[in-house]
């Protein structure tokens, strides 16, 4: 591959197939793969798709070498909603699980994140760099201020998951001001175990990839996790402030040159 050119195409679904190709990755990875359904999901057609879908934005990452009419070609998605639509639908997403009232205080433009995933066999390469990439520029020509959305851990075991979660909430807790906080039933506290206690390189370990890339690029958590076992895991609400993006994580993922603003 010829340095700087990129495997996929990403860009806003605009067409049922890749709506379609979209829904049929995330029944992959969220039905087949983590065990999780829904009211609107579809088992016979094999799609993972709900109420929020027709208000979304949904970035898909193609693969241009595979036939659309398969709905194989979508590699990856992102789910996204920009604040001043959050109208549109009624509520974010993340409203079912997390008081996101500290960041519609702020004034603040949001966007939310959600729904994402990359195939099994795509996942840690270009892919997902492509991804982040495509968010970057829907970031910029947007204007958006503070990202945030629920990540998860697989499983709703929460003595497994412990240590991780422990260590998120003492190292990456975000300031009071952005400081979403669990609600409803599904709600568990994080400071689970003392920060000395942990085995920090064991439970990083155990931290899924795309949270540890929010987290390189500083992101911070909310207060509490949300037990979701519908989806069968254990989501945790990120947030990000993206003016403290570093420079350098600013131009690799907005595809930016070094030492100027995406």
């Amino acid at each position: 591959m010829v340095p700087g050119e990129m495997p996929f195409t990403i860009r806003l679904a605009t067409s049922e197939s890749d709506l379609l190709g979209a829904q049929r990755l995330r029944y992959r990875v969220f039905v087949e793969e983590l065990g999780g359904d829904g009211d609107l999901v579809d088992h016979e057609g094999r799609f993972e798709r709900d109420i929020f879908d027709p208000y979304y934005d949904h970035m898909v990452l193609i693969d241009p070498q595979r036939d659309e009419a398969t709905l194989d070609h979508v590699i990856g998605v992102y789910r996204l909603l920009p604040g001043d639509r959050r109208a549109r639908m009624g509520r974010f997403y993340c409203e079912s699980e997390y008081d996101l009232s500290p960041l519609e205080a702020s004034g603040r433009k949001l966007l939310e994140l959600g729904r994402s995933c990359v195939e099994p066999a795509n996942r840690g390469g270009a892919a997902l760099f492509q991804l982040w990439q495509g968010l970057g520029a829907y970031v910029t020509e947007r204007q958006i201020e503070v990202l945030f959305g629920v990540a998860s851990f697989h499983g709703t075991d929460i003595d497994a998951l412990r240590a991780p979660l422990s260590l998120l909430h003492h190292r990456h807790l975000a300031p009071e001001e952005l400081r979403v906080r669990a609600i409803g039933d599904g709600a568990v506290a994080l400071d689970l175990m003392p920060e000395a206690e942990i085995d920090r390189p064991a439970a990083m370990r155990t931290v899924p990839a795309l949270i540890k890339s929010y987290l390189r690029l500083g992101g911070c958590i909310g207060e509490g996790a949300y037990v979701d076992r519908a989806f069968n895991t254990t989501d945790i609400c990120l947030v990000m402030d993206v003016s403290h993006i570093g420079e350098k994580q600013r131009a690799v993922y907005a595809g930016a040159p070094a030492g100027r603003r995406a």
